[in-house]
């Protein structure tokens, strides 16, 4: 056997573990490993020196500079790793190969989701997809349009050339439907769709006098949930850019407000990500989405070329033709250095670039009237400036803030305090008035109560007084007998 096992040091934790991958796909020296080679790994002399074998260079530079000793990565070294992860099975007691591949899939998903969870480019990422759908959305609506214009088109021809705009020309369509339908009562509609009361009266008369084939109610229906379609589809690709824009602004406004939010959008996603954009020289940037003809250019050994992406940004069309190499070396260099701010400021704000549009606008004068621009740190200083008294104002409006809630919930406390006051004053105004209440009715019982005692006692004089007339009438009769008698 070539290969002889001195040492092994398993993970404790499936979280030891973890922290030692993050740490070596970083090119740090983990703890763990220091400390195992320090005891396992024999001193070097000079007649027996000892090479280290490692599978990742980053790693290797790592222990030589931490603990001295010479590692190697190339050679036979990958050859004997192979062969040690295949047959370590045999080598370990109590250690299988069904063990191991459950372990390094729980360690490759925990690992995975960490770098995901705590990416640092997760807005970055944003952008580039949000521009990427940005783009295929431009390409589909353009196609759409193209076919709701040929489909359309069979039944009233006319409506081509007095709507050109793709997105109107489907409202106008998924609006007349039948082109028969159209009457003066439409004129309104039409007026509101085309913006134009000429353009309106111009679709109602070639309605009228169209040589375009009738079509049936089915292929009607088809059209118009197609244009639909094509609207809702121009309608998100609005909603789209002003998404884009807010994400710019927050991520990289200065390199938005320079050279826009798509053509920025575009450059971070070639890049990758903006902390690429800020690595890359201007010279990189210059020629960035023209890869393919600056390697054309070097076999051919012609021109290389002078512009990329840069290309759809302002400036260079407005420029001259011997003019716009120059200004896409101006602008490139200005775009690392709103990149960088981008990238490494704290606090994001519109100052740097707005200073460096400033400047392009200048060299752009420069080249066509003569005009001496400004020169490059007199900008700079009077852009700093303007960003400290912008963070002073943000300052400010974040302490008054502070003191409005603080005064608001103050307030509230307050509130709350009064209203529970209020509350128990009316709790004990309602007892008082319960209280008051169940006197009275007590009272009532009472005075009811000798009511009907009263009664009762009227009640009994009156029977008293009824018996004592009654024996009275009775002595009177026999008077009366006694007297008829004699």
């Amino acid at each position: 056997s070539i290969v002889k096992l001195v040492g092994f040091h398993p993970f404790k934790t499936a979280v030891a573990a973890l922290n030692n991958a993050n740490a070596i796909s970083e090119g740090l020296l983990p703890d763990d490993l220091s400390s195992f080679l320090d005891t396992t790994l024999p001193k070097s002399a000079k007649k027996k020196p000892v090479t280290l074998g490692v599978a990742d260079a980053k790693l290797g530079a790592a222990i030589a500079e931490a603990l001295s000793v010479q590692c190697s990565h190339i050679g036979a070294v990958p050859e004997v790793l192979r062969g040690i992860r295949q047959h370590f099975a045999s080598m370990v007691k109590g250690f299988s190969d069904q063990s191991a591949a459950v372990a390094q899939l729980g360690l490759g998903h925990s690992y995975s989701r960490c770098k995901v969870k705590f990416n640092v480019h997760r807005s970055d990422n944003m952008i580039i997809q949000s521009i990427a759908l940005l783009d295929q959305l431009d390409k589909d609506v353009n196609t759409f349009s193209m076919r709701i214009r040929e489909w359309y088109s069979y039944h009233f021809p006319e409506l081509v050339k007095i709507v050109p705009d793709n997105y109107m020309f489907a409202k106008v369509a998924h609006f007349i439907k039948d082109r028969k339908s159209l009457s003066d009562e439409s004129l309104a509609g039409l007026e509101e769709i085309t913006m134009d009361a000429e353009k309106a009266q111009a679709v109602l008369d070639a309605a009228k006098m169209s040589m375009g084939m009738d079509i049936s109610v089915v292929d009607l229906m088809n059209i118009e949930m197609f244009a639909l379609r094509v609207i809702k589809l121009s309608d998100y690709r609005q909603q789209l850019s002003g998404y884009l824009h807010s994400k710019m602004n927050s991520v990289a406004p200065n390199l938005a407000a320079l050279i826009g939010d798509q053509v920025g959008a575009r450059l971070i996603s070639k890049a990758g990500s903006l902390t690429n954009l800020a690595k890359f020289p201007a010279s990189t940037v210059q020629i960035l989405g023209a890869e393919k003809a600056l390697f054309r250019a070097l076999k051919t050994k012609s021109n290389t070329p002078k512009y990329g992406l840069l290309f759809n940004s302002s400036f260079i069309g407005r420029a001259n033709a011997k003019n716009k190499g120059r200004i896409s070396r101006f602008l490139a260099n200005k775009c690392t250095i709103a990149s960088r701010i981008d990238c490494f400021t704290e606090t994001p704000s519109t100052v740097f670039g707005e200073a460096l549009k400033s400047q392009v606008e200048e060299r752009l004068k420069f080249y066509e009237q003569g005009e001496t621009p400004r020169k490059n740190l007199e900008v700079m200083k009077e852009a700093m400036e303007l960003a400290k008294q912008s963070a002073v104002e943000e300052s400010s409006k974040k302490k008054k803030k502070r003191k409005l809630e603080e005064t608001n919930g103050n307030a509230t406390e307050m509130n709350g305090t009064g209203e529970q006051s209020a509350k128990k004053r009316k709790k004990s105004k309602l007892n008082d008035t319960n209280g008051g209440d169940e006197d009275a009715a007590a009272d009532a019982n009472e005075s009811t109560l000798n009511g009907s005692t009263l009664l009762d006692s009227s009640s009994a004089q009156m029977d008293v007084s009824n018996g004592e007339g009654k024996k009275k009438k009775k002595k009177k009769n026999k008077n009366r007998e006694a007297e008829i008698e004699a």
